[in-house]
């Protein structure tokens, strides 16, 4: 099989194009649980903790020096980061406890009747081999 082929099998099979589909939906829902969390809960709980923007949060390692842009350790971005990915975390949590709830429950088992009992001749058969297959005593 060519290589190409090997590639067109593998990109057809349903587990590849499902994953595909994930990841753009995901790209797409990690912009708006960005946008959510730096437009709409970020402002109120930095005026809460005295009217702070995240995103400004950050230490000057070293002042700017003519063209040279200064270098500044920004933990602002790593809280807000943080914010975002607990959000997300919490979405698709509340997600997939969504899908479970709506999946039919499997019904409780019925009441199974025993097996049926082995006859004698096979019984015996299974002793002969049990028997051969032990060590023999002596």
């Amino acid at each position: 099989m060519s290589v190409l082929g090997e590639f067109k099998k593998f990109a057809m099979r349903g587990n590849v194009v499902d994953l595909a589909v994930g990841v753009v939906i995901g790209a797409a829902f990690g912009k708006i649980v960005s946008s959510l969390v730096a437009d709409v809960v970020m402002p109120p709980l930095g005026l809460l903790i005295g009217n702070v923007n995240f995103s400004d949060l950050g230490v000057v390692l070293k002042d700017a020096v003519g063209d040279q842009p200064a270098v500044v350790l920004a933990y602002g971005k790593f809280i807000q980061t943080i914010f975002d990915f607990t959000i997300v975390a919490a979405a698709i949590f509340a997600l997939v406890k969504a899908i479970n709830s709506l999946k039919q429950p499997e019904p409780p088992a019925a009441d199974t009747p025993p097996p049926p009992e082995t006859p004698a001749d096979i019984q015996l058969l299974a002793e002969i081999r049990d028997l051969l297959k032990s060590p023999p005593k002596g």
